[in-house]
């Protein structure tokens, strides 16, 4: 990297899976000592309304994203794009959605404020990052003095007392993710 830049924009693989690239992002960006201002999602509208099965690929996106453009909107009921953008609202994301209309936006300004609009706060600094829990038992005891230690099963730990993750980041016992992705490259034909 030049040493004189002070911002750098990333090209994520959009044939790969979107989640196993943001969960490997992160500690590369630790290791360099970067942070991430914005994340873009740039969604082609004729896709997503031609493949309804893309719906949690996108989500997925959408769920990391400050910014969503909308793109390839030609030929797009406007009775589908106001549905996709509603099913957004009503969970509330905060990330903005802007048209792309002839390769441009109307306000690039208002995209480029880096103020995190993202609903996942997996990039965002927490009180856990840094700690060392590897030698660490965790457990409960009847007595004061804390004889007879008796170690506490994951169910049993209390969720406040955990660092919070993020339910796509989030695998079963098989090393499989809890939300699984379908793969978009299998409708890219």
């Amino acid at each position: 990297m030049p040493s004189e830049a002070t911002h750098v924009f990333f090209l994520l693989d959009g044939l790969s899976d979107p989640v196993d690239q943001i969960e490997a992002l992160k500690p590369w960006l630790a290791s360099h000592g970067w942070t991430v201002a914005r994340i873009f999602t740039v969604i082609d509208c004729q896709l997503a309304e031609k493949h309804e099965a893309l719906a949690p690929w996108f989500a997925a996106c959408v769920h990391f994203s400050d910014v969503v453009l909308l793109s390839r909107r030609e030929g797009v009921a406007n009775k589908w794009m106001s549905a996709f953008r509603r099913s957004f609202e009503e969970e509330c994301m905060p990330c903005l959605f802007e048209f792309v209309k002839d390769g441009r936006v109307k306000n690039p300004a208002l995209l480029l404020d880096p103020a995190p609009r993202r609903l996942s706060q997996y990039f965002d600094a927490s009180e856990w990052d840094g700690l060392d829990f590897a030698d660490i038992e965790i457990g409960e005891s009847d007595d004061e003095d804390g004889d007879d230690v008796r170690p506490l099963a994951k169910a049993e730990l209390d969720p406040d007392d955990q660092p919070p993750v993020d339910p796509y980041l989030e695998r079963k016992q098989n090393g499989r993710r809890d939300i699984e992705l379908p793969d978009i490259r299998k409708f890219l034909a």
